[in-house]
């Protein structure tokens, strides 16, 4: 198996539920199938396998949701195409995707597929969600850039949800 980006800290979220452990093994998964070009269900068997609830400094982490964790890998893989397309519209004029860190392009496009596809998850929740594991990964900057790419794309694609004049 490839090395995948390992949290700098366990997030304070990862640590108290199964879904936000499986939103983390989930970008974790996505960094994996873009470096190894892995069919997402062997990659999805191979993290249920040997990689959810695994330790992350010493520590257990709480065993991952392995359905919502599936469901956000094929989900973001199937769609990866709109969600590129939404990626970029959300970004500056000139600063393609692919410019992104592969862990932070994976984090923005399992965000982007759960604002698309999980109605039933307030847009707040799966922004703090993912934020939250960016400051997992991420000093500062990186998780500023992820709240202003995640807000925007929110007020976008949740209008009913969120209040309006906020998304450019």
């Amino acid at each position: 198996m490839t090395d995948i980006p390992k949290p700098r800290r366990v997030t304070r979220r990862a640590e108290h539920g199964a879904r936000s452990a499986a939103r983390l093994a989930a970008v974790q998964a996505l960094y994996q199938a873009e470096v190894t070009s892995l069919p997402a269900k062997r990659l999805i068997r191979e993290f249920v396998e040997h990689r959810l609830g695994e330790a992350i400094d010493g520590e257990e982490v709480v065993e991952a949701d392995p359905d919502l964790f599936a469901e956000i890998v094929e989900g973001t893989l199937s769609r990866q195409d709109e969600i590129d397309t939404l990626l970029a519209s959300a970004l500056m004029a000139g600063w393609p995707v692919d410019r992104l860190q592969s862990i932070l392009r994976a984090l923005l496009r399992a965000a982007t597929w759960e604002l698309l596809a999980r109605p039933d998850v307030p847009a707040r929740v799966v922004m703090t969600e993912y934020i939250d594991i960016a400051h997992a990964f991420f000093a500062e900057q990186e998780p500023r850039f992820a709240n202003g790419v995640l807000d925007t794309l929110a007020h976008r694609l949740r209008t009913a949800e969120l209040p309006a004049g906020r998304a450019s």
